[in-house]
């Protein structure tokens, strides 16, 4: 359960506990991410276009805190607290929870790790992982699939996860969120999994989730994700199932999914380049594809600018509430079927 504080008291809390572990010789590191770009949309509903200085295009900024603690015989305890920023304003993101990116802890040890709180859905974590954007600027592939699964969200709140990543290269994930709704377990509760092969230049993960709304509806989406590093170039592909989930309030009911993409090095940079077609399944035949490319320079290893261009061909006319789809980022869900952007980010 989440209650609202000022932010100065949790801030302050959270380097309080950084302190306090650090006496007890556990480890902890503040960390985070400012990201701030030019982005100009266009293509919305009635011919609107907008250009707009905006937080988090790439990927969201960010701040937190992340330690462990060594209990002794392979055991220890982890945690991570980390809220989400609007550079562009000062303000908390999430909408305005304290730590709305991520909070949990758990225990971790040979067999694998066990986390309790909010945390990303396993499906969200595939789909950042083999998407050649990252889920971030104008070619995020969450326009058009899911973010994260069911239910439009990449995040799941009071979650029991346990993960596992073994030496041979096979990977488990599974996670359940109570719904905590009174006589009915079922209400608004979510689950997902993902298990996958992770070795040298192959990549390959599946991956399922779960939502049921407040009234017990379920809604679910399977996605199947590869990517092969061939050296000159990467290649990547994703699949998905879609049955009642949501892409940014509009609702897929039934639709198949698919992205072909390709990231190349080069210099101190890569490129991007993507494109997926929607298949809508439904009577209303709202199908869409996107296609976007763009570019990532490293100045350092914290530092990068970029730039991407992307757009969407709808079948829904522009507004459609069941069938328009919108060039975001990383953060915003985006106004109209065309989006430029260009920006800077920094990790610290």
């Amino acid at each position: 359960m989440t209650s609202a504080r000022p932010l100065p008291c949790l801030v302050a809390l959270a380097l309080a506990s950084a302190a306090t572990s650090s006496l007890a010789q556990s480890s902890v590191t503040v960390y985070g991410l400012v990201d701030l770009g030019f982005v100009r949309e266009s293509g919305g509903p009635n011919g609107a276009e907008a250009s707009k200085l905006t937080s988090g295009v790439s990927a969201g900024s960010r701040l937190g805190f992340r330690g462990a603690e060594d209990l002794g015989g392979g055991l220890a305890a982890v945690y991570r607290l980390e809220m989400g920023l609007n550079a562009d304003t000062g303000t908390l993101g999430q909408g305005g929870r304290g730590f709305g990116r991520e909070s949990w802890v758990g225990l971790q040890g040979d067999w694998g790790r066990v986390l309790l709180g909010r945390q990303y859905t396993p499906v969200a974590i595939v789909q950042v992982e083999s998407d050649p954007f990252g889920t971030g600027l104008a070619g995020d592939s969450a326009n058009l699939i899911s973010p994260g699964g069911a239910g439009g969200s990449n995040r799941m709140d009071n979650t029991v996860r346990y993960a596992l990543e073994t030496r041979q290269g096979f990977t488990v994930d599974l996670a359940y969120g109570f719904g905590e709704k009174a006589n009915d377990a079922s209400l608004s509760r979510e689950w997902g999994a993902a298990i996958g092969y992770v070795s040298g230049p192959v990549y390959v993960k599946l991956g399922h989730h779960n939502v049921n709304d407040a009234n017990g509806k379920p809604g679910s989406m399977s996605l199947l994700a590869a990517k092969y590093d061939f050296g000159l170039l990467t290649a990547h592909f994703n699949y998905a199932i879609n049955k009642g989930s949501s892409v940014f309030g509009v609702l897929n009911r039934d639709s198949r999914d698919v992205l072909l993409g390709v990231s190349v090095p080069y210099g101190p940079g890569r490129f991007l380049a993507s494109y997926i077609r929607k298949d809508d399944r439904t009577l209303a035949n709202n199908d869409a594809n996107q296609w976007a490319v763009g570019y990532v320079h490293n100045l350092s290893r914290r530092t990068a600018l970029y730039v991407s261009i992307a757009r969407i061909h709808n079948n829904a006319p522009a507004g459609s509430a069941t069938g328009f789809y919108r060039v975001g980022n990383a953060t915003e869900q985006g106004l109209g079927s065309r989006a430029f952007n260009v920006g800077v980010r920094h990790a610290f």
